[in-house]
């Protein structure tokens, strides 16, 4: 036997003779109940003992394997009409998992072909790529699952790609193929600045980060900028001179802007850029929609114009009352302006309410955050728990937010349904800042604080068996993501994005928003093992197809083509070596990041806090807010 395919050439160390890379068991049936379908894998005559062993390593017993030779595949693929079909060319050998990934996202999406991640090796890794979607692409494989009858004895694997409209295809963003071979010439890459208010630190700044990560993988030039580092001095500050001559000065090809609410109130410099420069703004709320507020909770104010009757002027990011009506009318125009920003929303709903708040003339499109699928991954239940110092036994609950018990996440709902299933047995981790545990009023609480390592969130994500978010207002829901990854499923409510990144009966189960659901649906949920293992394993699996590095980028690279930034033909998208090491199988997993969330307060500080919200709540004083920008600006003129 070959020892090319067994070294680490190939990016998966030891596959396909040795053991199989750690994932959690496949469910025995599909999440509708539906049997998985057949496939039928064909390769061709005297293939290597590696591409055997690779179909042998798979996990998928239904799967059935035929041989081809030039004259004889005509034959075989007229004859899949009750089969999915998957044709290995020569020097191809299947990824860890690549049947079930393939098999899922068809039977989920319905789709006739769906193509996942080549990755091309000789004496190492040379790059990643993916079929487009359009156009002709060179050299279709075994990259790609077909539906039965797709094939009618369409040998040229190619044309029928390319024949297919756009709308039947689907991809995935992990790999599915080894294939020995080198990877292509690398299009012009973009030059692209990826803009944030005041860094990648808090949710929405590492999900802008994580998706400058994955552009930087796809062999564009990406440089980070802030604007700045006052947030004290947000609500007066609209002119960033310096930060926008050095922008101007790379002359970027693509300006990819988030989360600027921390160094301004307007989005007058987003118009700016958008005016010198192809420009997107990712939703990563509905600040850019509205007069002040990230989340409009039930106020329909935005719907006809945000005015000083706003309700929540004090709470962040807040904004005298007096300034709102002409804030919404600056942002509406930024908005819906010629030459003004793309609109890229997370999540169907997301992207419902771009469209209903949004100008007439500004433009939305769907696009997937990036998540690191190789440290957030299914790991030994019972050593994390050793490792962390958790009960072996207990059914553990995580709750996840960077603040626990803020406004926006249902902390009433979440502590009525936690307690209701409190007892011997049941305990609950509550990962981010909780001022006052004693809040949730449970005994088995264990809270570890902010946890700003992504190696080490992974690990607190991967010791529970479910979590549970009573949040009623997200774009998209990161957490749920995240925890999914590591094989434990969410339960929620049935609004907002959540409704995206819970897919239901899938990686988790939704509950309509009423008075005890949430409650009822946990008990059930602690109650059985059975379904939370299942939906675990199905919420890794879809979960990684759909919001990997390679997933997000393959969306944005949909919306840079459709702008005409890079040419709309037959190319594959590619990807540098190191994409590989976002996998758990990959020989060389990419280390997770570090200080995405601040420090946490000192003890007194936390006090003090306390002290404050039950004084004013959580909203900061119009007087307050002025005195705090007093003392920056003296602050900063004495040094």
């Amino acid at each position: 036997m070959s020892g090319s395919f067994t070294s680490p050439a190939c990016g998966v160390t030891g596959w396909p003779f040795g053991p199989a890379p750690a994932r959690a068991l496949r469910p025995e049936f599909l999440p509708d109940g539906r049997p998985w379908p057949v496939i039928r894998v064909l390769s061709p005559a005297g293939s290597t003992p590696e591409m055997a062993a690779s179909l042998a390593g798979q996990d998928y017993p239904e799967h059935r394997h035929d041989t081809y030779t030039p004259a004889t595949l005509a034959d075989l693929l007229s004859q899949n009409d009750a089969c999915a079909t998957l044709v290995l060319r020569e020097h191809d050998m299947l990824a860890p998992g690549a049947l079930t990934a393939l098999a899922f996202e068809m039977a989920h999406r319905g789709a006739l072909a769906v193509a996942g991640l080549r990755v091309l090796y000789d004496e190492a890794v040379s790059g990643l790529d993916v079929p487009s979607l359009t156009g002709h692409p060179d050299a279709i494989g075994g990259e790609i699952l077909w539906a039965p009858g797709t094939l009618t004895g369409e040998a040229d694997l190619t044309s029928a790609w390319a024949a297919l409209p756009a709308a039947a295809k689907a991809r995935i963003g992990r790999p599915v193929v080894l294939h020995r071979g080198q990877a292509g010439q690398v299009s012009k890459p973009l030059t692209i600045v990826s803009l944030t208010g005041t860094g990648t630190v808090g949710g929405a700044g590492v999900a802008h980060r994580r998706l400058s990560d994955a552009l930087a993988l796809a062999h564009h030039a990406v440089s980070e900028d802030i604007l700045s580092d006052r947030p004290a001095a947000a609500e007066w500050t609209d002119s960033f001179p310096e930060v926008e001559a050095r922008i101007a000065a790379k002359a970027p090809d693509f300006v990819l802007i988030g989360n600027v609410h921390g160094a301004t109130r307007s989005l007058d410099v987003v118009g700016r850029l958008a005016s010198a420069h192809p420009t997107a703004l990712v939703l990563h709320d509905l600040f850019p929609l509205t007069g002040r507020c990230c989340h409009p909770r039930d106020c329909t104010r935005a719907e006809s114009g945000c005015d000083a009757t706003c309700p929540t002027p004090d709470e962040y990011p807040p904004l005298a009352p007096n300034r709102i009506a002409g804030m919404h009318r600056r942002k509406c125009a930024v908005l819906g302006a010629e030459a003004g920003p793309l609109l890229l929303a997370n999540s169907a709903w997301t992207r419902a309410r771009s469209e209903a708040l949004a100008p007439a003339s500004a433009v939305t499109r769907p696009m997937s955050l990036a998540f690191p699928t190789g440290i957030f991954r299914p790991g030994d239940k019972a050593a994390l728990r050793r490792r962390l110092g958790l009960p072996e036994s207990d059914v553990l609950i995580l709750v996840s937010s960077v603040i626990v018990d803020g406004p926006d996440k249902g902390f009433a709902d979440l502590r009525d349904a936690l307690r209701a299933v409190a007892r011997p047995g049941v305990g609950v981790v509550a990962i981010g800042r909780l001022d006052d545990p004693a809040k949730l009023g449970i005994g088995n609480l264990f809270a570890p604080g902010l946890i700003a390592s992504e190696e080490q969130l992974a690990a607190w994500y991967g010791a529970c068996d479910l979590h549970v978010t009573a949040s009623r207002h997200e774009t998209l829901g990161q957490t749920p993501i995240e925890a999914g990854l590591c094989g434990v499923p969410t339960l929620a409510y049935r609004t907002s994005g959540l409704t995206t990144s819970v897919i239901d009966g899938v990686s988790g189960r939704l509950v309509e928003m009423r008075p005890g659901a949430l409650a009822e649906a946990l008990a059930d949920l602690v109650a059985d093992e059975a379904a939370r293992t299942r939906l675990g394993a199905f919420a890794r699996i879809a979960l990684e197809n759909r919001f990997s590095p390679a997933a997000a980028v393959l969306s944005l690279d949909a919306i840079l083509r459709e702008r005409g930034l890079i040419a709309d033909g037959a190319e594959r998208t590619l990807f540098a070596p190191a994409m590989l090491g976002h996998f758990p199988f990959a020989a060389q997993r990419l280390r997770g990041a570090e200080g995405t969330v601040q420090a946490s307060s000192s003890p007194i500080v936390r006090r003090l806090r306390r002290t404050k919200q039950a004084v004013l709540g959580r909203r900061m004083p119009l007087f307050v807010r002025r005195c705090l920008y007093l003392a920056d600006a003296l602050r900063r003129r004495a040094s």
